[in-house]
């Protein structure tokens, strides 16, 4: 599984051109752009070489995944690339990766870029823990009861989305709190731009038709302790009590608001 450049070709690792230089197989999630990739390293392909250049994406997983596994048993070295970053990371493979193990068959990482790591390794606001959670729903109500749901969480969440809906996705996050964001654009390419504020000043910052895919992550929220501790108490209540009954104790407790811990206990409850 080999890590392959987000944008900037040169933050190939060296590893990463030496597995793709040796192996019979590549498997690419989109062939064109991988023989980009070969050619920057002066690797030749099945068109130009001996290696085989296998396409592997969402559409057709289900149809190329056995036929690598074939390949892979009677001998043959296999590296999976996508169009950018780490494989599998909201990107195809999986079904090639669940065959492998079940058939005992050895997968190894080559680790190397990342767009969630790379955000992560520059972003000014609290994002830990957090949760990854892909794209966002292309539909505007689901994308929205997903985002409400992501708000009540303490947790950063970091989102994946396209040019087209960014802004959309910045108006309902304004809609529905404060808590501050951070978008990449074009990240390592020549026009990498950052953003970081509240949505809707990030929103404001934007262009009209943006253009690039983004990745964004919406800030932890710090949780101080006294409501750790009523959470703590909701908790070990819901054991034994309704929903109704554990808030009212929980806030007797620990001097917490009753409809704040009410709204938790159902939370906790679902």
């Amino acid at each position: 599984m080999v890590a392959t450049p987000i944008g900037n070709l040169e933050d190939i690792s060296r590893r990463a051109a030496n597995v793709l230089s040796t192996v019979q197989i590549i498997a690419a999630e989109d062939t064109r752009r991988t023989r980009v990739l070969l050619q920057h390293l002066g690797v030749q392909d099945g068109s130009g070489g001996n290696r085989e250049l296998v396409s592997l994406h969402e559409h057709n997983e289900d149809k190329a995944s056995p036929y690598l596994l074939k390949r892979m048993q009677e001998g043959a070295d296999v590296a999976l690339v996508s169009d950018a970053g780490t494989p599998l990371i909201n990107d195809p493979g999986y079904l090639l990766i669940k065959l492998a193990a079940a058939k005992g068959v050895q997968t190894l990482p080559v680790p190397g870029a990342s767009a969630l790591t790379a955000l992560l390794s520059v972003c000014p606001l609290p994002c830990h823990p957090f949760r990854f959670i892909g794209f966002l729903p292309t539909k505007r109500q689901a994308r929205k009861k997903l985002l409400a749901a992501a708000i009540a969480q303490p947790e950063a969440m970091i989102f994946l989305e396209s040019p087209k809906r960014i802004r959309g996705t910045l108006e309902t996050m304004a809609e529905l709190g404060t808590r501050r964001v951070m978008l990449g654009r074009e990240m390592t390419k020549q026009y990498e731009t950052f953003y970081v504020g509240p949505a809707a000043e990030v929103l404001s910052q934007l262009a009209d038709a943006p253009k690039g895919e983004f990745i964004g992550l919406l800030e932890a929220q710090e949780i101080s302790t006294d409501q750790a501790a009523a959470e703590s108490v909701l908790h070990a209540l819901l054991q034994e009590l309704s929903p109704s009954q554990a808030a009212r104790l929980a806030a007797q407790i620990s001097g917490g608001n009753k409809q704040d811990l009410y709204r938790k206990a159902l939370e906790i409850q679902e």
